[in-house]
């Protein structure tokens, strides 16, 4: 029985190579002793067991080839693409679990061993080619579906789906092989059949490293309203109706039920598919890549598809799916451009940061702060580009060089600025060697008075000097002022010893100063001059006092010797003879002055002018008044 259907125009196998485990596409498997095992969906009874080897001795699998293309030989058998599920597995498992046959089924049971060693002439089809089998239209109880009719709800799982791929039989003429193991998976157990310990010297099947996927149901409903949608020809040609006309899916050698039943079931997978994508694209955060991916797989897959079924209906649900992915593309979008925008922001926030940093005047610049805070940047322009947005190569590369600009400018500035500070320490550092030089070799000078000055002087270019690096100008400055304080040490000294031989002279002094203010105030110039004359002599006489009392004693003395000034100053004022000649002069003219005014006012008063005698009296009280200042001035001139 070959079946032919149209290729699809995509390239792709709705089978994938591989050679299925036996487990997987046998619905009979035999144990060591010759004991046969029916499926696990069947009776755990001797009946069941012989009803199935029935089922598998009458026939064998037909050819499935696909259109222009023939399998090895007319006679080859293609195994039954595996679905991963575990019916393999479960089969044997109910096996174990059931009845063993009695004696009358050996017979039978060779026949199911022949069936199941039998060799497959074929191999599993290439990229262009889609091979199928009864099985995969068969029943869990050996029935076919029938056209208009709901699939049975228990079709065998060992029929994977055309995506998931064909397994190669073994080839024909080998000998045949050992029970396999199956693969392990869920191991149901029929509901009326109770477990019995393994039959001795009967071995158990050791499990197989993986477990395949489970196919999904098959909703009896949605099959027969998807079979509606084909037809099977006389020539097994199977049709889908699409659009507006038929569209040739295949050949199948088989009855018109089982070949729908094949296409069909494609059909359901492809909805099968379509509603995971759906689900997977609305419910789940998908990125836009993997949606249009998912999209471009299921629309390629409903191109032209190998099924039958409301094709038009299911390329309908795409539109939806599209439009999702339009607008989440569209959301994405909108949040890479934010995230973009955001990414700017902060890539130029820290630009501007750093080109501030660089523009700040050298010489006001905190140059360990601020190269702090470059590297702080710079910590953040990374973080930034592993964890921010990426921003197109040209923007961030033209923000890469103003931040590069920025850190080259800063540190040229700082290396400008430091070899510049490195060259004022080291003069200000030969300078001032020079300075504690002379400094220690004026620490052992005697002259006080020269050596203070001469320090006093060194101080004053030692701060003109400027600032040696922090450690030099400390060593220096130590060596500085231990010098200085090594000679006014001694000046100390010396002037201690000095003032405490000049105690005695304090005293003499201090009875001299008595005497001095005893003078004050000076009564009688002539005697307070002599005295004092006499008060100096013995106050030079009597040598120096005390530092400390120097300046105390001498300026009582000056005190007493202001006063005596002052009162000759006085006395030479009142007597001097230019001052009295004047006197007398001036009180002569106002007696003149005073005799015509007198003189004025007695005619006023006769005529009775009365402005004249106003004025003329004012005028005769004025030069009075005058003349009585001279005559004193005079009286104090003569003594």
């Amino acid at each position: 029985m070959t079946e032919t259907p149209a290729p699809a125009p995509t390239g792709r196998d709705d089978a994938a190579d591989g050679t299925a485990p036996e487990a997987a596409s046998s619905d009979v498997t035999v144990d060591a002793t010759g004991d046969v095992t029916g499926d696990a969906t069947g009776d755990a009874t001797g009946d069941a067991t012989e009803e199935v080897v029935e089922d598998v001795t009458d026939g064998v699998a037909p050819d499935v080839v696909e259109a222009g293309t023939t399998t090895g030989s007319e006679d080859a058998v293609t195994a039954p693409a595996s679905t991963g599920t575990d019916e393999g597995s479960a089969t044997l498992d109910a096996a174990e679990d059931a009845p063993a046959p009695d004696a009358g089924s050996a017979a039978e049971a060779a026949a199911a061993t022949e069936v199941e060693t039998a060799p497959a002439g074929g191999t599993a089809p290439d990229a262009g080619t889609e091979t199928a089998t009864e099985g995969e239209t068969a029943t869990d109880g050996g029935t076919a579906l029938d056209a208009g009719t709901a699939l049975d709800a228990a079709e065998p799982e060992a029929a994977g789906t055309v995506d998931e791929g064909t397994s190669e039989a073994p080839a024909a003429g080998a000998p045949a092989p050992a029970p396999r193991r199956p693969a392990p998976g869920p191991r149901p157990t029929p509901g009326g059949v109770r477990p019995r310990p393994p039959r001795p010297g009967a071995p158990r099947p050791a499990p197989a490293a993986a477990a395949a996927p489970v196919a999904p149901p098959v909703d009896p409903q949605l099959a027969i309203e998807a079979a509606a949608f084909g037809r099977v020809d006389a020539d097994g040609t199977v049709y889908v109706r699409e659009g507006e006309g038929e569209r040739a899916v295949g050949q199948f050698e088989g009855s018109a039920e089982d070949a729908l039943a094949l296409y069909v079931r494609r059909y359901l997978d492809l909805v099968a598919k379509l509603t995971l994508v759906e689900a997977r694209i609305a419910g789940t955060d998908l990125p836009v890549k993997e949606i249009d991916a998912q999209l471009a797989g299921i629309t390629e897959d409903l191109a032209e598809p190998s099924a039958v079924g409301d094709l038009d209906a299911l390329r309908a649900r795409l539109a939806p799916l599209r439009e999702l992915a339009s607008a989440r593309r569209a959301t994405v979008e909108a949040e890479r451009a934010a995230a973009r925008a955001a990414a700017l922001e902060a890539r130029t926030a820290i630009v501007e940061a750093a080109e501030k940093i660089a523009a700040t005047d050298p010489s006001r610049m905190q140059w360990r702060p601020a190269g702090e805070q470059l590297r702080q940047l710079l910590d953040r322009w990374k973080e930034s580009q592993r964890g921010g947005a990426r921003l197109d190569r040209a923007t961030e590369e033209q923000l890469w060089k103003r931040f590069s600009h920025a850190r080259t400018a800063f540190d040229r500035e700082r290396r400008h600025f430091f070899a510049e500070l490195e060259q004022r320490n080291t003069s200000a550092k030969t300078a001032k060697e020079g300075l504690v030089a002379e400094a220690e070799r004026l620490s052992s000078s005697t002259d006080w008075g020269a050596t203070a000055a001469a320090y006093r002087d060194l101080m004053t270019r030692w701060k003109a000097a400027g600032r040696a690096s922090r450690s030099d100008d400390d060593a220096l400055w130590a060596r500085f002022r231990a010098a200085q304080d090594a000679f006014f040490a001694a000046r100390d000294a010396q002037n201690a010893q000095t003032d405490e031989e000049f105690r005695g002279n304090l005293q003499v002094k201090e009875a001299l100063l008595v005497e001095a203010e005893a003078l004050v105030p000076v009564r009688d110039l002539n005697a307070a001059k002599s005295a004092l004359r006499s008060v100096q002599e013995r106050w030079e006489a009597a040598g120096k006092v005390p530092r400390g009392d120097l300046q105390r004693v001498e300026g009582r003395l000056r005190a007493v010797e202001t006063a005596v000034r002052e009162a000759e100053q006085s006395q030479w004022r009142r007597t001097n003879p230019e001052t009295r000649a004047r006197a007398e002069g001036a009180a002569a003219q106002l007696e003149a002055a005073i005799a015509g005014l007198e003189d004025e006012l007695a005619a006023a008063q006769a005529k009775g002018d009365a402005r004249k005698v106003r004025e003329a009296q004012a005028a005769l009280d004025a030069r009075r008044s005058w003349l009585e200042q001279v005559e004193r001035a005079a009286r104090d001139a003569r003594g």
